[in-house]
């Protein structure tokens, strides 16, 4: 009886040990990760400030990482100190082109891991849970709804929030929309029975139309917000010219909504409101209506073009082989060309949404694969009908 208890004791502890070294070394990636991105968005940061924001965060990381890794020598178990593929790439994209290109994406990370460290005993008694939470809010204050430090980012980094995480996302997926349609749309062709020719003319005419169309309501969507954005402008304009008492007794509330004193947000507002017209129209802006002045939205021609470079690029992927190629062996190039960059773009949304890559490339290629082999399946039918 002795020893059996004695053994379940020893499977009982063998398995808590496992389980808190799956833990420990989740946790300890998770720092690492943090901190590379940290140092990177630190050492790419135009403004001083902010870069010396980003070098505390780092800091704060390594601190985290260092104590993991204090658990896990405890437990006899050790970890590479490496940061993971999707963060090497997140860092690429930092060093090519500025924090503000990720900052979105960093920022939704924070706000799904800042209770990451609530429900593990480790944690309790140290600061690790609130330094957590306290990551989440600064990053979504930087970069969230347009206030005085999300003005940093448009200021100093050149880029909003539309051009964090959403801009990466939208990236893959209008280059996800010209393959997907494209490919379904040849292999339809192709499934009927037609020569390369009309195969070639059926996607060119595809790629061209698909551009066109996302080109054109990426235009008019971009130019809406930007009107909208202005008709609001000069509304406020008009508002803290009318009513300017109105309109500061409004700003003392979202400055103390912030966290600041009733006291310190009085004074604030106003010097503001007492200053420089185009100043306090900047502020009220940034603070009230959450709008970038000097951006509106973006550049309508710029998002245009993306839109239909983006999609064009994918459509162009599964017409390749049909320019040097006929019959089988181009539609099979076609479908294994198109294949790879489904699994590609399915694993790259994953530097967004932040899941396996592994998993998320297999479903986008199920899901291409099926929709192109129904198309396919429905040109043969068509074929043989008309034929």
């Amino acid at each position: 009886m002795s020893t059996g208890v004695s053994t379940c004791r020893r499977i009982l502890n063998r398995v808590t040990t496992l389980n808190d070294t799956a833990r420990y070394r989740a946790n300890l990636q998770a720092e690492i990760d943090g901190g590379a991105l940290y140092r990177a968005m630190a050492d790419g940061s135009q403004s001083p400030q902010l870069g010396e924001l980003y070098r505390r965060l780092a800091e704060t990381e390594e601190r985290h990482a260092e104590l993991w890794r204090r658990r896990l020598a405890d437990i006899g178990a050790s970890f590479p100190a490496r940061a993971t593929l999707r963060t090497l790439l997140l860092v690429a994209l930092v060093r090519g082109f500025g924090p503000g290109l990720v900052a979105g994406t960093i920022a939704s990370q924070e706000a799904r891991d800042q209770r990451r460290y609530d429900d593990q005993p480790e944690a309790a008694g140290t600061s690790l849970a609130a330094e957590e939470r306290s990551h989440a809010r600064l990053l979504n204050t930087l970069i969230g709804q347009g206030g005085a430090e999300g003005g940093l980012i448009a200021r100093f980094e050149g880029r909003h929030r539309a051009v964090g995480g959403n801009a990466l996302r939208a990236a893959v997926l209008g280059a996800n929309d010209g393959l997907v349609s494209n490919f379904c749309l040849i292999m339809g062709v192709a499934g009927a029975g037609a020569d390369r020719g009309p195969i070639l003319i059926a996607g060119l005419a595809g790629l061209l139309a698909g551009s066109l169309s996302m080109a054109l309501g990426e235009w008019l969507s971009v130019q809406s917000t930007r009107e909208l954005y202005a008709n609001q402008l000069r509304i406020e304009a008009s508002e803290l010219e009318e009513m300017p008492a109105e309109e500061a007794a409004e700003l003392q509330l979202i400055y103390e909504a912030k966290g600041v004193a009733p006291d310190q947000a009085r004074e604030l507002v106003r010097r503001i409101i007492r200053g420089d017209h185009a100043a306090a129209l900047n502020t009220m802006a940034r603070e009230e209506l959450g709008i970038d002045p000097g951006e509106l939205g973006g550049s309508a021609w710029v998002a245009a073009i993306t839109s239909f470079s983006l999609f064009a690029l994918g459509a162009v992927i599964p017409l390749l082989p049909f320019i040097v190629a006929t019959g089988p062996g181009a539609v099979l190039g076609a479908a294994v060309l198109a294949a790879l960059a489904l699994a590609g773009i399915g694993a790259a949304i994953t530097l967004v949404t932040g899941q396996p890559a592994l998993r998320s490339a297999l479903r986008q290629l199920a899901f291409g694969v099926t929709a192109a082999s129904i198309t396919y399946g429905i040109g043969r039918l068509v074929g043989a009908a008309i034929g």
